[in-house]
């Protein structure tokens, strides 16, 4: 059989990336083509300008599709932005007393999303995270058991359905179909998280350049998700506002000098830098530039602490914080993080996975690559993103009927 080949586009504020890779032996990666361009008409996960994101994306595509050798027709497609919001659902089928099998499962999470969803908005995901059968709690599999009555308590996500319709036409510009919108921190946490982490309990938090995503997982399913509109950009136009730079001499600064924690930096260290509207560079105390990057870094993981208290299980997270995206190697953020939080930290990149592997093995390629782990999922039913010249597109029957299936192998 062979083997599959699956796409991940993941369109972010500051870059777009656009993965192409095989499974090997059903579960491992081996990347084959590679796009990554900047990010042009994208702002904290919003399309802001429909023609400049479908230009970008396509020279993402562009890329990958040369790099690899394979036509790309669709992907699985990250998601983020503010607009993105959960909740916790409950639905509840009478059994008659038999044998619970999948399809029962899956009336549950159907009674599950039977909630009042406003017009505008659009369910993306709906996550189970435990049954219970005949009022007994904490059961992983209900499949094969005996009862009378299932419940089932899922995690549903929704996004604006316009911001969602926006960015699937951006992608259907330039030229691919989105397969399914994925949300961001759910995708990363495929690429980073350990089976003993997602049990035990932990939080991964992706510092983007527009949005900070944050996922919370505790026994092996996830709890809270949530997307904070403040990423690492911000540390960016903070240096360029406080030491007078341009934005792209005020990224170099932080890329070359930038620290998160002021406490580490002696008052002697200093480096050159030309501000706006000078000839000659003039001296800057690193202090100085730490001093802004401390405080928009504290801030940023602050929100994320009040947003793990709201999630009523802080104190359910030995594992801590899986730190990861970009903005988490900005060096001392994680013991930045540890100070405001108070919870151990790690820095996290993806792993496991072998070819074209030298430009997307850091934080900054999470999501991405996770994206790929994502469609593993779905990967024995059917090839995803990419067909051979010559083969036809699958009716909306198929895509129904696949569809279907892989939400069974979603199932524990």
């Amino acid at each position: 059989m062979e083997e599959p080949i699956v796409v991940g586009l993941d369109i972010g504020t500051s870059k777009i990336c656009t993965l192409v890779a095989r499974i090997e032996n059903g579960a491992n990666l081996r990347i084959l083509g590679v796009g990554v361009e900047p990010s042009q008409g994208i702002r904290k996960g919003v399309v802001i300008d429909i023609n400049s994101a479908s230009q970008s994306i396509a020279r993402s595509i562009e890329k990958a599709e040369r790099t690899s050798g394979y036509e790309i027709n669709s992907a699985l497609v990250s998601l983020a932005g503010s607009h993105v919001s959960s909740m916790n659902s409950r639905g509840v089928v009478g059994i008659s007393g038999r044998v619970i099998d999948q399809e029962d499962v899956l009336r549950a999470l159907d009674s599950a999303q039977a909630v009042a969803i406003p017009h505008d908005r659009e369910i993306i995901h709906v996550i189970q995270r435990g049954f219970l059968v005949d009022g007994q709690d904490g059961i992983r599999q209900p499949v094969g058991m005996h009862g009378f009555r299932l419940e089932v308590e899922a995690h549903i996500i929704t996004a604006s359905a316009s911001t969602t319709e926006n960015l699937r036409k951006c992608v259907s510009m330039a030229g691919i179909e989105v397969s399914q919108f994925v949300l961001s921190p759910l995708a990363s946490a495929e690429a980073v998280l350990s089976e003993t982490e997602r049990t035990m309990g932990a939080a991964v938090v992706d510092l983007g350049g527009g949005t900070t995503d944050l996922a919370i997982y505790l026994n092996g399913d996830v709890w809270y998700t949530n997307v904070i509109n403040i990423g690492s950009y911000y540390i960016t136009t903070d240096i360029a506002q406080g030491l007078r730079l341009p934005v792209d001499v005020a990224e170099e600064v932080k890329l070359h000098h930038g620290y998160a924690v002021l406490d580490e930096i002696s008052e002697e260290e200093s480096f050159n830098v030309v501000p706006f509207s000078a000839e000659e560079s003039a001296k800057v105390l690193r202090r100085d530039l730490v001093n802004i990057i401390e405080a928009r870094a504290e801030e940023i993981l602050s929100l994320v602490h009040q947003e793990i208290k709201r999630s009523g299980v802080s104190g359910l997270l030995p594992a801590g914080l899986i730190l990861t995206g970009g903005g988490s190697q900005l060096p001392g953020m994680r013991k930045l993080a540890t100070q405001v939080t108070g919870l151990p930290a790690r820095i996290a990149k993806p792993e496991k996975m072998v070819g074209l592997t030298d430009q997307i093995s850091s934080p900054a390629f999470s999501t991405s690559v996770g994206l790929l782990q994502w469609a593993i999922l779905m990967s024995e039913t059917y090839q995803i993103g990419s067909e051979r010249p010559g083969k036809g597109k699958r009716s909306e029957g198929e895509r129904t009927e696949t569809f279907a299936s892989w939400f069974k192998k979603l199932l524990p």
